[in-house]
């Protein structure tokens, strides 16, 4: 299994030099995330995930998750290891002060499960889980639902889920038939059947508290129906803690490709004691709250798996004797050169490289704006922050998957054979993120719901402003001795981006399957545009600090190299995803669906 490294260099890249954390914080007010904060964060952190996390991510994935009639036990070590980071606090890092949390920047949390999810991904499900259900009971729950639930999944002694999928309908929320029957004391009796809920149940909390969708006898049909629960594993006594078990349990456990060692459930409600959270009728405010938090959080994944298989991978090509460099023989001692040496393994190398760190930063810039968003005073200032969540989101959740799924397949070709045999854990890494790409709205409904409902949906307003950032820079930079040429190379796809997109609306004003047909290709032409944006603030960074000789010349020059590399070489990509949108719907739609079975 590749021995994971927490890349602490490149995050305090980021968080130091080209998006200022610090400063950031102090303007916000968060005086208690100090430089020595964050530091301490960032050290202990990394301790905890190399230490204890990293070292169960292989026998976590060969032993997986044991169901015996209703009781789930997760594999050696995982409980232990939970024990651990309740002990250290790390639930509670960006929570509110006010149910136990530490009130630091939601951007820290994030450092945190970026380390988490690196090194045991399926591990990191667990308390990722619980921050989703956690941020909707904050954001939508009454003063009583929160006091008697916050403070415990705050510490972490209490997880959470969410409950949404059914098992005759995915994404389309709208037609699902759990049931919520009102009782005399103001509670409901959840009855029905969810699936593919992460961390349904487990051995690692004292309790599960379950957020579940259903609909209210006189609710009106489809999402404008839909309702949100608190259903805890067990009923809360007259002291606020975990007593008789409600009427909820694990049917089975799904037998899955990846993340074996997070036990994906069926969840079976029989008439369960429940309560309303938020309006009747109004739970899909709610639930976005937490589809926004785990969208977040899948896109992580991408970027996670990526890094974990990118350390791998430069490691072996640097140990690995493969032939002789074209050039004559770079190592005349050994039998054979290492394959590191080749131009084809370069490639690979230098394309999962300039996609994690460009998907970092995009991470790292989206959780700039959830800091913003819930701390700054202004109230344009939030709503500037929010309305560039709303557009970043589905790029961060389908092209960090789209792109950490290719980083991790690159992985595995890079040891050859040997990729794909077991025992080096190339092929888990693979296998882990093969899911992030479908779980939390598949990457067809990002992509509908980046273009249809984000950027058309308000007549291009979300993406002017993200589209004036890129234009700002690039007019700031125009005349930059070393970096204009990538300047203009980005400013003429900014312009483009915005003509693609009349193109687009025009289209679908004759033709509505002009959308679903254009979006896939839109979101990753949006994507590799985006990153762009994050490269050339990188290289511009780089380039002063080589031109200030402040130190880490080599650092400096690699991360040149590698923005070379992105605008060189993966940037025209997306000259093909514009040619494949103008293609038009009826390439995809002139087929019967009858034909697709001849």
């Amino acid at each position: 299994m590749p021995e994971y490294k927490a890349p602490l260099r490149d995050m305090r890249f980021l968080i130091d030099e080209v998006f200022d954390f610090s400063g950031r914080y102090q303007a916000l007010g968060a005086t208690d995330a100090s430089p020595d904060m964050v530091s301490a964060i960032l050290e202990e952190g990394a301790k905890f995930c190399e230490q204890v996390l990293a070292p169960l991510n292989r026998s976590g994935d060969e032993e997986g998750c044991h169901f015996d009639n209703g009781v789930v036990t997760t594999p050696k070590g995982f409980k232990e290891a939970y024990a651990q980071y309740v002990e250290g606090g790390w639930n509670g890092v960006s929570s509110d002060p006010a149910y136990g949390g530490q009130g630091l920047p939601h951007s820290l949390g994030l450092l945190v499960s970026e380390m988490i999810g690196a090194s045991n991904c399926s591990w990191g499900m667990y308390p990722g889980l619980t921050r989703g259900a956690m941020s909707a009971i904050h954001a939508h729950g009454s003063a009583e639902q929160k006091q008697a639930y916050l403070p415990r999944m705050t510490a972490g002694t209490w997880t959470g889920t969410m409950c949404l999928t059914e098992p005759h309908c995915g994404t389309d929320l709208g037609i699902i038939k759990t049931r919520a029957q009102p009782n005399a004391d103001g509670s409901y009796a959840i009855s029905g059947t969810k699936i593919f809920i992460s961390a349904g149940e487990h051995d690692m909390s004292e309790n599960i508290i379950h957020l579940v969708l259903a609909k209210l006898p006189d609710a009106p049909a489809g999402t404008k129906g839909i309702s949100l629960f608190i259903v805890p594993k067990f009923l809360l006594d007259a002291h606020g803690e975990a007593g008789a078990r409600n009427a909820v349990a694990c049917g089975s456990i799904e037998h899955k490709m990846g993340i074996k060692a997070s036990a994906t459930c069926v969840m079976n409600f029989d008439g369960a004691t429940g309560y309303l959270i938020g309006e009747a009728n109004k739970g899909l405010a709610c639930m976005f709250t937490m589809m926004n938090h785990a969208r977040l959080g899948t896109g992580m994944q991408g970027l996670c798996l990526g890094e974990t298989s990118y350390q791998g991978a430069v490691r072996y090509a640097q140990d690995r004797l493969q032939m002789r460099a074209l050039t004559g023989p770079k190592a005349p001692d050994k039998p054979a050169d290492p394959i590191i040496v080749h131009p084809d393994v370069r490639r690979m190398l230098l394309t999962m490289r300039a996609f994690n760190e460009g998907n970092r930063a995009l991470a790292y810039f989206t959780a700039q704006l959830l800091d913003i968003e819930d701390l700054a005073e202004a109230a344009e200032e939030r709503e500037q922050a929010a309305n560039l969540l709303a557009f970043l989101t589905p790029i961060c959740k389908a092209f960090m998957t789209e792109t950490g799924l290719e980083v991790t397949n690159l992985g595995m070709q890079i040891y050859g054979g040997h990729g794909f045999i077991r025992e080096w854990g190339m092929e888990q890494l693979v296998r882990d993120c093969r899911i992030a790409p479908i779980y939390e709205g598949t990457n067809g409904i990002q992509a509908l719901d980046l273009l249809g409902r984000k950027v058309l949906g308000s007549q291009g307003k979300l993406l002017m402003g993200f589209t004036k950032l890129i234009h700002q820079l690039c007019q700031a930079q125009a005349e930059h001795p070393q970096l204009k040429g990538k300047v203009a190379q980005l400013a003429a796809l900014n312009k483009q981006w915005g003509e693609l997109t009349q193109k687009v609306g025009m289209a679908a004003m004759k033709n509505p399957e002009e959308v679903g047909a254009a979006a896939v290709d839109y979101l990753m032409f949006s994507g590799y545009v985006t990153l762009a944006y994050f490269w050339l603030r990188m290289a511009l960074v780089a380039q002063d600090k080589l031109a200030q000789n402040s130190g880490e010349a080599a650092f400096y020059e690699t991360k040149l190299v590698t923005a070379d590399f992105y605008f060189s070489r993966l940037l025209p990509r997306a000259a093909a995803h514009v040619a494949a949108i103008e293609a038009g719907a009826d390439s995809l739609m002139r087929l019967s669906a009858e034909q697709f079975a001849l």
